[in-house]
C-alpha cells in the first residue's frame, strides 16, 4: 500500500532524505522513528504529495505520487504534527469543507462527524459554538484526526498524533488505530513517544540523517541489538547514549 524506492529530498546542499526504500502492506501499523532532523516529517510530506522528491519514487495504494497525485491523495489521510486548521471557521464548518473536498454527500458527512463526536465524547455544540482559533490544542487535534479519517482512506499517516490529547483521548486513539489496522488500513505512525510505539506498532523503521538504520518488529530489533526496550535501542542507534552523562554535567552547573 505504501512503497518508497530510493526516495531522496535535498534542500540546496543539505540532504534531508537519503535514498529511503521500504514497503508497507495493508493492515500494518508501522512506527516511523528518528531524532529531530532525521527526515521523518520531510518523508511524510513527500508521501502525502506536499513536497516533490528530488529523486526516487513513492506510490500509495498503487498510485505514483508524481504521475497520479490526485488519485493517490484520494486514498490518503494525514494528521500533520502542526495540527494546522483554518482558524476563522468553526469545527463543523471545517469538517464540512473537508467532506465537500472529498465529494462526501452532506448527509453521509454529518453521520460520520457525529460518530467521531461520540468516539471523542464531545457534543455537537462543541463544533459550532466557537471558531477553531479559540479551540484548545487537544480539541484542534481531535478535529484534525476526524478530518483525516472522514473520507475513509485506506492509508493514514500520523505525525505526533497524541500531541495535546488528554489521557482518555490518547487511550481511545491507540485503540482506534489498532482497530483500523485490523480492518485492513495501513497506518504509518511517527512519534517520539517510544513506549506507545512499542505497544501499538507491528513494525518500526528508524531513520537518522535521512537514512534507514533498522526495519523490523520492535521486540526482534531490540533483541538483535542487545537492548531491553525500543527506547534503549533508539538511543543506541541514534547517538542518544550520551544523554545521561550530558544531563549529569548540566546539573552540576547548578551546584554551589
Amino acid at each position: 500500500m505504501v512503497s518508497l524506492l530510493q526516495l531522496t529530498k535535498r534542500f540546496g546542499d543539505q540532504v534531508a532524505v537519503d535514498g529511503l526504500t521500504f514497503e508497507v502492506p495493508a493492515g500494518q501499523i508501522v512506527g516511523f522513528l528518528g531524532p529531530n532532523g532525521a527526515g521523518k516529517s520531510t518523508t511524510l510530506k513527500m508521501l502525502t504529495g506536499m513536497l516533490a522528491p528530488t529523486s526516487g519514487t513513492a506510490t500509495v495504494a498503487g498510485f505514483d505520487l508524481a504521475r497520479e497525485p490526485v488519485e493517490a491523495k484520494r486514498r490518503i489521510g494525514f494528521v500533520p504534527d502542526s495540527g494546522a486548521v483554518f482558524e476563522s471557521l468553526s469545527g463543523l464548518e471545517y469538517l464540512e469543507m473537508v467532506a465537500a473536498l472529498y465529494g462526501i454527500p452532506a448527509d453521509a458527512a454529518e453521520s460520520r462527524i457525529r460518530q467521531f463526536l461520540v468516539f471523542f465524547d464531545l457534543s455537537f455544540e462543541t463544533l459550532t459554538d466557537k471558531l477553531l482559533g479559540a479551540y484548545s490544542k487537544g480539541m484542534r487535534r481531535k478535529v484534525v484526526i476526524t478530518a483525516a479519517l472522514l473520507h475513509n482512506p485506506p492509508v493514514v499517516f500520523f505525525d505526533e498524533p497524541l500531541d495535546g490529547l488528554d489521557a482518555n483521548a490518547a487511550v481511545g486513539f491507540k485503540a482506534l488505530i489498532q482497530t483500523l489496522a485490523r480492518e485492513g488500513k495501513t497506518i504509518v505512525y511517527s512519534s517520539h513517544i517510544l513506549d506507545v510505539v512499542e505497544r501499538v506498532c507491528d513494525r518500526v523503521i528508524i531513520v537518522d540523517r535521512g537514512r534507514l538504520l533498522v526495519d523490523g518488529r520492535p521486540d526482534e530489533l531490540a533483541a538483535a541489538h542487545g537492548a531491553v526496550s525500543l527506547e534503549q535501542l533508539f538511543t543506541r542507534l541514534t547517538g542518544g547514549g550520551e544523554l545521561e552523562r550530558r544531563a549529569q554535567d548540566f546539573a552540576r552547573t547548578f551546584r554551589p
